[in-house]
């Protein structure tokens, strides 16, 4: 029959209890040995203010059911996230990583161009030589510990270059030049978020709970606050609009600790250190006279519709877009006269297989994106993957993305490189 095979998924507590300590830590002594299984059960506190305890953390409900296992019994989004699950508890118990740094500093001398140059030396070292200190850092692991099951991965690819291993080296050991590569850095400003940088964020700062982060992030989304570019949010027009004039009218309303500490004050009155009343009573007085002077002084802003080349089958007026509170929408330019609406379809330039109709770009109740024809019903091709206008090389069949560089064609099964135009014109 059926079984659980994780504790309660709603919960952000770190709390494990005591059996499942046991249980991690056995499995981690039978499985990589005592080097791996520090003296005591490693024990966490909670992470985010106002955490909530009453559950345990997310983990396994049993460490021996190894993900592979009972993968055979999973989908694959429902084994890639018991896998993540599963690492991490048992991680959570194994002894940390060693790493061994070293840092070897290398006097770099000019002597031979200076003597070019001024026909003598101007020195800074015992020699008389003028020289400068370069540096290098390298480290190895000397223990993986936790490493070697589970490493968290980075949302921010972090630059590598020149960080690979150093050569065995002695003291006073002679060095030659190979090149020099002057870089320039500048200040850069912040990454944007992703869904887990922006999750991690509102935990930090006490905004939500585990089971409102989901529909905090479609919700900016679906309004047309924010879009996403390549896996990161960026700001739309109606975000910044609406985030200028709550800033400007509601203040205390949308700082960041204002939810922080309305969900605190609400926990104490759940925990009866505090009266609900003068509560409520302290927020809504101040707040009601903010939302009158709102009222008053706030200007009503209308969003521009966007043009279309559609014309309306009822009255023969052009058709817009409009933007509504579920997302984009088109509609009859003539409203209130005629209310004739239809759904907005994301066209992405390239034609249907299957008819020579038009392939848009939809969304399933799940909340995923994927393409199908503009046709449908009566067309019902469909795709997962992005597909791109242009065609195969091999065979002019339709080609889709292949992450961010690659394209696979769909009819010969050729996948290539796409050129650097190719992909500044599928940003556009």
């Amino acid at each position: 029959g059926s079984v659980g095979l994780i504790t309660y998924m709603r919960t952000d507590s770190v709390r494990v209890a005591p059996s499942a300590l046991e249980e991690t830590r056995a499995y981690v002594n039978q499985k990589y040995g005592a080097r791996f299984l520090p003296p005591r059960p490693r024990i966490f506190t909670k992470k985010a203010k106002g955490a909530q305890e009453a559950h345990e953390a997310i983990r396994p409900t049993s460490i021996n059911r190894e993900p592979e296992a009972i993968k055979g019994y999973l989908t694959t989004d429902q084994f890639r996230l018991y896998e993540l699950i599963w690492k991490r508890m048992v991680s959570s118990q194994m002894s940390p990583a060693v790493l061994d740094t070293t840092t070897v500093d290398i006097e770099a001398s000019l002597e031979k161009r200076e003597k070019r140059k001024n026909g003598g030396t101007s020195g800074k070292n015992e020699k008389g030589e003028k020289s400068y200190l370069l540096r290098a850092t390298s480290s190895i692991v000397k223990f993986p510990g936790f490493t070697i099951l589970y490493s968290e991965g980075r949302d921010e690819a972090e630059d590598e270059k020149g960080k690979g291993l150093l050569p065995a080296l002695a003291m006073g050991d002679p060095l030659e030049l190979l090149g020099l590569f002057p870089e320039q850095h500048f200040t850069q400003p912040p990454p944007r978020y992703t869904d887990a940088t922006l999750v991690k964020a509102l935990e930090e700062r006490g905004i939500g709970r585990p089971s409102t982060y989901a529909p905090i992030l479609s919700t900016i989304q679906e309004r047309g606050y924010v879009e996403k570019d390549r896996g990161r949010f960026c700001p739309m027009e109606l975000g910044l609009l609406v985030s200028d004039i709550l800033s400007e009218h509601f203040p205390t309303i949308v700082d960041l600790g204002f939810t922080a500490q309305m969900e605190e004050g609400l926990d104490r009155i759940a925990q009866g250190e505090r009266q609900w009343v003068p509560f409520l009573q302290d927020f809504y007085e101040p707040f009601e006279k903010t939302l009158q002077t709102a009222k008053q002084r706030m200007e009503r802003v209308k969003v521009m519709d966007e043009p279309t080349d559609e014309v309306c089958s009822e009255c023969g007026r052009p058709m817009v877009v409009k933007l509504g509170r579920y997302g984009k929408f088109i509609a009859c330019s003539g409203y209130p006269e005629c209310k004739n609406t239809k759904p907005f379809l994301a066209k992405i330039g390239v034609t249907c297989p299957k008819c020579s109709g038009e392939l848009v770009e939809r969304q399933s109740k799940k909340r995923r994106i994927f393409y199908g024809c503009a046709n449908y019903p009566d067309c019902d091709f469909t795709i997962s993957d992005k597909p791109i206008p242009q065609p195969c090389p091999e065979c002019g069949g339709l080609q889709v993305m292949r992450g961010n560089k690659m394209a696979r064609c769909t009819k010969c099964e050729f996948s290539g490189r796409l050129e650097k135009v190719d992909r500044e014109a599928l940003k556009v």
